[in-house]
């Protein structure tokens, strides 16, 4: 059976943009999580960056083959719209002098934030001690969970007390915390303006500010767009069904400045190029009329979940990192490029040793 997820008139569609009177999406109500799954050794789980990283290029063809980010940078062409991410990320992580780990997730109130600990034996209203003579209450179970702190949190806070979240594939085969500098060298992008992340939108550490200018000043436009990446980047799926897996939000913001260079590439017949899985949702819900509009742009939460089914109105490229098994970033690239070629392709990275997920190789999806 297939689900009608969206349904909506001219209303929910940027009109310069979108000329459509009704658009339909369908979901396979019927996915099994299961489905995303692929065979990797542990040994092929990067560790650290490498300055001149390999490229899976998967065409329209339905073929794939090994690029250079030499040739990725030189297929941008004049006229082409680059989608890039310009959140920063926040050392979020923070211990305890009795060993905590919490993971300060987000802000909700100036006293209240969304954070993850294991909190299994910590009741509601019990009071934790921070670093820094600071006080937290728990509020709220669940996940995520909340505290209310003595007093605000400055970024000066987190840069003094807590360091950067790194995905446990990395934590827990280096079995110690790393250098904090270097760590940050590695695992913050060149072009960062407002911190706001949990974890790097990693597609962006391939490429560098020096990067951006030679597409620019070779008439390549550049689409800066804000998402933090929130609690869903550290939540496996769990359901047993796709269908069923709670998607959390994320705040994010296009500029007019984007949604102007996007319609001109559209108008003059050329490609919209999306680096990363969070500039694509961000975009794709935009082009949904999930933001609202402002002065300055569109913003908002978004709980847009990109799974097999979904119909992209905007991105022509996606550029990304190679993802973890039954993950919701998996099931982004295979309701981009489809889940057979997607998991085909994968499959063929593997045997050829392509390095995996946040400090890995690059991929690069066309489609039709």
């Amino acid at each position: 059976p297939r689900v009608e997820i969206f349904q909506s008139g001219d209303e929910n569609f940027h009109p310069k943009l979108f000329a459509t009177r009704r658009v339909y999406s369908y979901i396979d109500a019927d996915m099994k999580t299961s489905e995303l799954s692929y065979s990797y050794p542990e040994e092929l789980v990067a560790q650290k960056p490498v300055t001149d990283s390999r490229v899976l290029w998967v065409d329209n063809n339905d073929k794939w083959r090994e690029a250079s980010l030499e040739e990725v940078k030189k297929s941008l062409q004049p006229g082409d719209t680059l989608i890039l991410n310009d959140s920063g990320v926040i050392p979020c992580r923070v211990f305890t002098d009795e060993g905590l780990e919490i993971l300060f997730i987000r802000q909700e109130e100036p006293l209240v934030w969304q954070v993850l600990f294991p909190a299994r034996n910590y009741k509601r209203g019990a009071e934790i001690a921070l670093p820094g003579n600071l006080r937290a209450k728990l509020i709220a179970k669940g996940l995520p969970q909340k505290l209310q702190l003595s007093e605000p949190l400055q970024d000066e806070y987190f840069d003094r007390f807590g360091e950067l979240a790194l995905p446990p594939y990395i934590q827990k085969a280096r079995g110690e915390r790393h250098n904090r500098e270097t760590e940050e060298a590695w695992y913050q992008t060149d072009w960062w303006k407002v911190r706001g992340s949990c974890a790097a939108p990693t597609a962006s550490l391939h490429f560098s500010k020096q990067d951006v200018e030679s597409w620019q000043e070779k008439g390549v436009q550049i689409g800066w767009v804000t998402l933090h990446v929130g609690l869903g980047t550290f939540l496996p799926v769990k359901s047993e069904n796709l269908d069923e897996h709670p998607m959390h939000s994320e705040w994010c913001f296009i500029p007019r400045a984007t949604v102007e260079a996007i319609e001109y590439t559209k108008r003059r017949g050329g490609k919209v190029w999306a680096l990363g899985t969070t500039a694509t949702r961000t975009i794709e819900s935009w082009a949904r009329g999930k933001l609202q509009e402002g002065p300055e742009g569109w913003a908002g939460e978004t709980d847009l979940f990109i799974r097999p089914g979904f119909e992209f109105k905007v991105v022509d490229v996606l550029m990304t990192n190679f993802h973890q098994p039954q993950s919701t970033l998996l099931a982004l690239v295979c309701a981009f490029a489809g889940k057979e070629k997607t998991l085909s392709a994968y499959e063929w990275a593997v045997e050829n040793k392509f390095r995996l997920f946040s400090y890995g190789d690059l991929s690069l999806w066309q489609r039709n």
